[in-house]
This record gives C-alpha cells, sequence and structure tokens, in this order.
C-alpha cells in the first residue's frame, strides 16, 4: 500500500507544480487578480487569485488514476461500502463548489451565495451516503438521536471546515501550509485507526496536490490560492476526515480531527462570536473584519513569514496531539501538551522581544537606505542644475 501511498503523492505534486504558472497566466487572462484596496488586504501589489485550481488538478488527477490501477489490480474494491456513489457526490460537491467560487475569484460573488452553494455541496454529499451516522462519547448518550440529528450534524462539519479554512486564509501560505499539516496528521491517524484504504488515498493526494503549490504560494508569494482553492481544502479536509473514521466512532477518533483542524475552528468560532457582538445581529457573521488571529500577529509587530510559521507550529503541536492521543492516550497526550506550555510560557517574552527587535532593526535600516537615496537624488538633482547652468 505505501508504494501506491507514494505514487498518489507524487502525481499529485507533480501535476500541481507545473499547473500553477498555467492558472497564474489564466487569473491575469480573466481578471481574476487580489488589489490591495482594504486594511484586510495583507499584499501590497495585484496578485493573481486561480492557485486552486492547479490543487484540484493535482489532486484530482492523483486519485483517478491511481483509484483506477488499484481497481485493476484488486487492492481496492469501490463497490464495498458503496464507494462508487460516495465518490460521485463528493465530486458533484466540490464541482459546485468550485464554480461558485471561480466565479467569484473573476467577478465577486456575495458571501450569501458562497454559504448556500457550501450548504447545498454538503447535502449532496450526505445524499450520496457521506455522514456521520453514529457517536460514541463517554456521559452523553446519542442512542436516541435520529437521522436527522447526524444529517444536520454533517451538514454542519462539512459548511464548518470548509469556512474555517476560507477565513484562515489571510497570509502567503497560511492556509495551504496548514492544510498541509493536517493532511500529514491526519494521514497518520488513519494509518493508526486502521482507517478504509480510500482516505488515506485521498489524504495523500491532498497532501501532494498541496506540496506542489506550496512553493508559488509561500511568502514572497507568487500567486494566491484564493477562494476555489480554501473552499477545496476546507471541503476536502471536512469530507476526508468523516471517511477515515467512518467505522469507529469512539471519543478518541472523533476529537482527533478536531484537535488537528483546532486553530482553524477556533478563529472561526471566536470570529462568528466577535461579530454577532460587534454587529449586534446574525447578520455580521458574514461581514468581513480584520480582527483574525493572523491580523493580531501583524499588529503585534511579527513580519508576515514569522506569524506564518508560528501558526504552523501551532497547527503541528494540535496535530501531535491527536497522533499521540491516539497511539498512547490522554495522559501522554496530556504530559505532551504540559511540557510544550511549559516550554513556551517560559520563553515567550524572550521571543517576542527579540522578533520585535529584528523588525525595529529592519525598519531603521530600511529608512537610512531610503533616506540616504533620497540625499543621493537630491545631489544629483543639484549636479544636473549646475551642469545646465554651465551649458546655459
Amino acid at each position: 500500500m505505501w508504494g501506491d501511498i507514494a505514487i498518489a503523492f507524487m502525481i499529485a505534486f507533480v501535476t500541481a507544480f507545473m499547473a500553477t504558472p498555467h492558472t497564474i497566466n489564466l487569473a491575469r487572462k480573466v481578471g481574476a487578480v487580489d488589489t490591495p484596496e482594504d486594511e484586510r488586504r495583507i499584499n501590497k501589489i495585484e496578485m493573481p487569485r486561480l492557485g486552486g485550481l492547479a490543487v484540484i488538478a493535482g489532486f484530482f488527477v492523483s486519485i483517478i488514476y491511481l483509484l483506477v490501477v488499484m481497481t485493476v489490480e484488486n487492492k481496492i474494491d469501490l463497490l464495498q461500502e458503496n464507494y462508487v456513489i460516495k465518490l460521485i457526490g463528493f465530486g458533484i460537491g466540490a464541482l459546485i463548489i468550485g464554480i461558485t467560487c471561480f466565479i467569484d475569484d473573476v467577478k465577486g460573488v456575495p458571501a450569501i451565495a458562497k454559504l448556500i452553494a457550501q450548504i447545498v455541496a454538503a447535502i449532496v454529499v450526505v445524499r450520496f451516503g457521506i455522514r456521520i451516522d453514529n457517536l460514541d462519547i463517554p456521559l452523553i448518550n446519542f442512542e436516541n438521536a435520529g437521522n436527522v440529528f447526524y444529517i444536520v450534524l454533517t451538514i454542519g462539519w462539512i459548511v464548518g471546515i470548509t469556512n474555517a479554512i476560507n477565513l484562515i486564509d489571510g497570509l502567503d501560505g497560511l492556509s495551504t501550509g496548514i492544510s498541509l499539516i493536517s493532511c500529514l496528521s491526519l494521514l497518520i491517524i488513519f494509518s493508526l485507526n486502521n482507517s478504509p484504504v480510500i482516505s488515506v488515498v485521498l489524504i495523500t493526494a491532498l497532501a501532494g496536490a498541496l506540496c506542489g503549490f506550496l512553493p508559488y504560494n509561500f511568502n514572497p508569494a507568487k500567486t494566491f490560492i484564493g477562494d476555489t482553492g480554501s473552499n477545496f481544502l476546507g471541503y476536502c479536509l471536512s469530507i476526508i476526515s468523516i471517511i477515515g473514521i467512518a467505522k469507529t466512532y469512539t471519543a478518541i477518533v472523533i476529537v482527533a480531527p478536531l484537535m488537528v483542524l483546532a486553530l482553524p475552528i477556533f478563529d472561526t468560532l471566536f470570529a462568528i462570536v466577535r461579530r454577532v457582538i460587534h454587529g449586534k445581529s446574525l447578520k455580521a457573521i458574514i461581514t468581513p473584519d480584520a480582527e483574525h488571529l493572523h491580523h493580531k500577529m501583524l499588529k503585534l509587530g511579527f513580519t508576515q513569514k514569522q506569524a506564518v510559521l508560528i501558526m504552523y507550529g501551532i497547527t503541528a503541536t494540535f496535530g501531535m496531539f491527536a497522533v499521540i492521543l491516539m497511539d498512547s492516550g490522554i495522559w501522554k497526550a496530556l504530559s505532551f501538551a504540559l511540557i510544550i506550555i511549559l516550554a513556551v510560557a517560559m520563553g515567550y517574552k524572550e521571543f517576542f522581544k527579540q522578533r520585535l527587535l529584528e523588525n525595529s532593526a529592519e525598519e531603521t535600516s530600511t529608512e537610512k537606505i531610503n533616506g540616504q537615496m533620497e540625499i543621493e537624488e537630491q545631489e544629483n538633482k543639484v549636479i544636473d542644475f549646475e551642469e545646465k547652468k554651465k551649458k546655459a
């Protein structure tokens, strides 16, 4: 199986890496360009934003090839658990979200329209058989929970994670890197959980596509993943996590995907509460603002790259906690978390101070360079004036 996993990763990686320059050209032709026109925009120059198409291409080329080959070799039975039907539903949902968000990246779409598209895609997925259908959590009895409860829960999970990844997409490489770390964490969890092979193939292909795209998206970015890409990432992660835990709905297995995606989930929950309080209505939830976690880190004085790397570290820590929880149980996971918290508590003040000093030094150096350039420019103007005066 690991050979197939390597193939899935490499095909997705190469396809996404080679397709990204084409998406940059396409974005400029159709006008899918991000212009820095308000305080929420971190980029200072116009940036093409159709990079998500490369990720989508890498993902689907990889899984289509591998599923066909593995079926021919009898390594996977797509008729088992109705995986053929489920994958068709997954593809239709991806198409609905992809078309809506492509139009948004090119011309703009109201937030409510994107939310409706996400809900419709989630309903399609549920209708084609992908859903949470059981929960086994201590002290909570779900035995009497009917189908409606699980359908609503599944739709809420898909729409919630789709928006969580979309909302955290605010800095170069942020949503891409966080999604990649989440993919790697889920891959390990699926391996430990003996999850269906199909879930391992899907998560590996997504990781490979993200690795192929990240070199173009990491700071300084050459292209953005766009709403097309960020919505697709959240959609995929939400559904693959359901498929990966489909046979074991124990408390630990359910908590694992929540921990892996904890950072975007918390950021989204805080955004909802913040917007409702400030806007004093539910309509305010879909009103964008500049108060997300990455905005706050920039306000503290961190550079884009520093903020992104810190958030990568937080995501990786949550991912490791989930892996340890799956492999070794709650006590080792808690002791790991405690050591990390103590280490951060002891060093965070000096860390912040050092970063701010470095940034201050860079700004001072830039100001000196700019000042020297201005002086030289004035001197050149004086010399030109003197030369013209002599000639006259």
